[in-house]
């Protein structure tokens, strides 16, 4: 494991590339994280587009869409979607900046989960830069509601995740985890998570134009009552395990890691990004803190 960030900023040590489809378009894209000097932060680029700006810096208000994923834009409409799970490993590795280059329109979601993420970003290796880490301290509670989902940020000196989901489905049913977001936590039980869905939503998802790359290789898919995957699930209640690391991901759009509790119920991309976007409304319920590396405190 790589050396834990002490309150600095990181970003890479050398490039990481890797190509997969991408689970909506189902078009095959190539990717590059390149490390990014101290104050750059997560900018994403489509090298496909080449007649206007291409950049699009990650922010709470760059996201437009997050029904089925978190899709983000720049002034000049271009457009990237799928970056939730990268965005989930940023975070939890302390990667506070890299350009992300992008070859066509989605992300690719390779095994479905942030694993791959994860090792291509330990093959680049982790350098700590010399600025500090800026954190997003929680000071009120923000909460919002879309039906029977919800979503919550509350006061706490770390960063907390408690997600439950509750489906009508034998095989998933009621899952709750509850659990510290740090480097290690991640790791162990968090990143190797699938996402997942339902036999019977696939097609009417292709008709929309949507999971064309979509297969057992990348999802874990439910018919019935029964997990279609040869090899079952990777751990134990992977599927609120996922949603928790989605949650990470769309959080990150902040830009710093958060000093607070998030408690989410049933929410998906959607109500994460209300709940940041109410957090960015009301500046009095938070404060952007730096937390200076810990010094000898003796003699």
């Amino acid at each position: 494991m790589p050396p834990r960030h002490d309150h600095r900023e990181r970003t890479i040590v050398a490039p990481a590339i890797i190509a997969g489809v991408g689970v909506h378009t189902g078009e095959r894209v190539r990717l590059a994280i390149r490390p990014a000097a101290p104050g750059v932060g997560i900018v994403f680029v489509r090298t496909d587009i080449t007649d206007r700006d291409n950049r699009i810096p990650v922010s709470g208000d760059a996201v437009i869409d997050a029904r089925l994923n978190t899709m983000i834009e720049n002034a000049e409409g271009v457009r990237l979607s799928t970056i939730e799970h990268l965005m989930a490993a940023f975070a939890a590795l302390g990667i506070s900046n890299a350009v992300v280059e992008v070859d066509g329109p989605e992300l690719p979601i390779l095994d479905g989960s942030a694993l791959q993420f994860v090792q291509l970003l330990d093959r680049a290796g982790f350098r700590r830069q010399s600025t500090p880490v800026r954190y997003i301290e929680i000071l009120e509670p923000i909460r919002v509601t879309e039906g029977d989902k919800t979503a919550a940020l509350l006061p706490c000196d770390r960063y907390e995740m408690r997600f439950e989901i509750d489906f009508d489905n034998a095989v998933i049913g009621n899952q709750v985890v509850d659990f510290v977001v740090d480097e290690e936590t991640f790791r162990t039980e968090i990143m190797a998570a699938r996402t997942f869905g339902f036999a019977h939503e696939v097609d009417a998802l292709r008709k929309a134009g949507l999971a064309r790359g979509g297969s057992l290789e990348n999802a874990v898919v439910i018919d019935g009552d029964e997990i279609l995957n040869p090899g079952g699930l990777r751990m134990e209640r992977e599927f609120v395990r996922h949603k928790a690391l989605d949650a990470i991901g769309d959080l990150y759009v902040l830009g710093a890691p958060l000093l607070g509790r998030y408690e989410g119920y049933k929410a998906g991309h959607a109500v994460n990004n209300l709940l940041v976007r109410a957090l960015l409304a009301n500046p009095q319920s938070w404060r952007e803190v730096v937390r200076v590396p810990e010094l000898a405190e003796v003699g």
